[in-house]
């Protein structure tokens, strides 16, 4: 179960992809993006990644400090550096100490299968170690955007979506509505 907002950040240490050891006590003083991944190089995580690189700047001018961190050990973290150009640091939680910390280490389900994996999870922590934010619904594409706009935008997609299913139902009546009277006609 993810933490609280208003919680104190569990304190941490990790080793990021060159073997250096990350803590939050060595962040204090700045506000830390702390996102936690599945896998490095697959679909989702590689959008998530690549959304926070594009959009490096603006989350540095806003103050962040941008740290992914996986399961994945650190020479896997350097090929995805590498290969996606991330200009931040993804730190190696292989024994899932941070996960358990932070509640990210859960139980998951796939084809009726259960299994325990990485939930995608950000925090946000400020500048004295508190949580500030908690997305739990991560857009992916767009999860700078959520960062820096404060509110999550994966939430408002669903209402979005509803009414375009409905209107292709219309739609779809008012066609068949249509191609009827045009049936009859041929066979009189």
């Amino acid at each position: 179960m993810a933490l609280s907002v208003g919680t104190k950040a569990p304190a941490f240490k990790a080793k990021d992809q060159d073997g250096n050891i990350v803590s939050l006590a060595d962040l204090k003083g700045k506000k830390v993006v702390l996102y936690f991944y599945p896998k490095d190089m697959t679909p989702g995580c590689t959008a998530e990644a690549c959304s926070l690189r594009d959009n490096y700047k603006a989350l540095q001018k806003a103050g962040y400090e941008v740290l992914g961190i996986s399961s994945d050990d650190e020479k896997m973290h350097k090929k995805f550096i590498a290969k996606e150009k991330l200009p931040f640091r993804l730190l190696a939680d292989t024994d899932k100490t941070v996960h358990h910390l932070f509640g990210t280490w859960v139980e998951k389900s796939m084809y009726g299968r259960k299994y325990m994996g990485t939930a995608r999870v950000t925090y946000i922590i400020d500048e004295n170690g508190i949580i500030t934010e908690v997305i739990e619904k991560v857009d992916t594409k767009n999860h700078a955007e959520q960062i820096l706009s404060g509110s999550p935008k994966a939430e408002s997609k669903p209402a979005k979506a509803a009414p375009a299913k409905a209107t292709k139902k219309v739609a779809k009546k008012a066609v068949k509505k249509a191609a009827k009277p045009a049936k009859k006609a041929k066979n009189k």
